[in-house]
């Protein structure tokens, strides 16, 4: 062996003891080390919407309060049409009274300087557990009351005059919350909503989403017993929750579940192609799922609608129809690594950053994507910025008045589109 060929020998081992110790834990499971991965399955690319935004057209989005909201994740307008009210990745839900902000309510009652307010969103992450982390939000409009997510205290209440928020509940069937993300409220006040991990804080979502984490659930809070429900078990990452206009079912964004099958309905829309009936899908990623609550079909769950990416909340609006909130497109890699953990559990393991293995599976950018859909689960629209120029991620669209209020967990403004068409 020449000299050349033995450094090059030499670095390889090098490299591959350091990529097999990872000494310096740059890898994105370096404080996992037990980890496991689990199979996602995606649907075929023949049942997978391939309608796109050719305008890119949320790029003629307006950007609103820009650098003075961080991580806008839910948008909400109370019963008396005050707002935008949102929560902060300070643990700060705060209340537009048209002229700035204005704190409206908090979730921790351990806040400290360590939670004042700096950018960007992610600066906040290591302190999340104590400032707590407001996800979803929704007014109840007998009462005027708040209902918050929060990722780490659980399901919460504050009046109408805000203040300190009263936890509800913190977990069920004796497994405690660590991911509460979003919820609903029915006509009688029962609350329906997401844990998206037994394993995994908020803090670390990128890793349930890596792994395929099948810890999440679905419940409800009954107000008047104060029991606590699980509804759907060994969900992969459940996200938002939003009831249909006459409460018969729910809409839930989900990564994947255990093996199933369903039938879903056809969709045509101008030149969008119509999609097979009754798919057999096996624990496919990326779909909304409706849980009867009413009628022959209650307490059931079936396919509502295969989704080109994986989605975040999904918000009903005054005719009865579903924004659904996306992050963006899957990738030929998503689907892989979806289909294959071990290799997927290798690639974890390598001393690579969390975010640059974030933007591997996204295809190495943020791009927005919004979808609206029927009562009946046909698509009737696509808004994309696919260059993520403008409007980069979402994680909620809130319909009000014609416009769209477009927030979101990673950017540190609110946007606005004007929906004319």
């Amino acid at each position: 062996m020449g000299p050349t060929t033995a450094v090059i020998a030499g670095m390889f081992v090098l490299a591959a003891v350091y990529c097999g110790t990872n000494p310096f834990k740059h890898g994105a499971m370096s404080e996992f080390p037990g980890f496991e991965t689990y199979t996602v399955e995606l649907a075929p690319t023949s049942a997978v919407p391939a309608a796109a935004d050719e305008e890119d057209r949320l790029q003629r989005a307006e950007i609103r309060f820009e650098n003075q909201v961080q991580g806008p994740e839910s948008i909400a307008f109370d019963p008396l049409g005050r707002g935008p009210y949102t929560g902060l990745a300070d643990g700060r839900i705060v209340f537009w009274d048209g002229e700035r902000w204005k704190n409206f309510a908090f979730t921790s009652p351990n806040r400290s300087e360590i939670c004042d307010p700096k950018p960007p969103p992610f600066s906040y992450l290591k302190h999340e557990h104590t400032c707590g982390r407001p996800l979803g939000l929704r007014f109840d409009k007998k009462t005027g009351d708040l209902y918050i997510a929060d990722a780490y205290f659980g399901l919460m209440k504050v009046g109408p005059d805000g203040g300190l928020a009263k936890t509800l509940t913190t977990e069920a069937e004796g497994v405690p919350f660590k991911f509460t993300n979003d919820l609903d409220i029915d006509e009688d006040g029962n609350i329906y909503f997401t844990d998206t991990s037994s394993r995994y804080h908020r803090r670390n979502f990128l890793q349930a989403i890596f792994t395929g984490d099948p810890s999440g659930r679905l419940l409800k809070y009954n107000p008047v017993t104060n029991e606590t429900t699980v509804l759907l078990h060994n969900l992969q990452f459940p996200n938002g929750v939003s009831l249909s206009k006459d409460g018969s079912f729910l809409l839930l964004c989900e990564s994947a579940r255990a093996r199933q099958a369903f039938s879903f309905p056809s969709f045509s829309h101008k030149n969008y192609e119509n999609l097979h009936q009754n798919i057999f899908l096996e624990s496919k990623l990326c779909r909304l799922t409706r849980y009867w609550l009413k009628g022959d079909k209650a307490v059931r769950s079936e396919l509502f609608a295969i989704l080109p990416g994986a989605p975040d909340n999904v918000r009903t609006n005054e005719k009865g129809e579903f924004w659904v909130a996306i992050h963006s497109r899957r990738t030929s890699l998503t689907c892989f690594f979806g289909m294959h953990p071990t290799v997927r559990k290798i690639f974890l393991k390598l001393p690579i950053r969390t975010e640059i293995q974030y933007k591997t599976h996204i295809g190495g950018r943020l791009h927005a994507l919004i979808m609206k859909y029927g009562a009946d689960g046909q698509l009737l629209k696509v808004l994309e910025d696919r260059e993520g120029k403008v409007v980069k991620a979402v994680s909620e669209v809130e319909e009000r008045d014609g416009k769209l209020w477009i927030g979101s967990v990673l950017m540190p403004f609110i946007a606005v589109y004007d929906d004319k068409d």
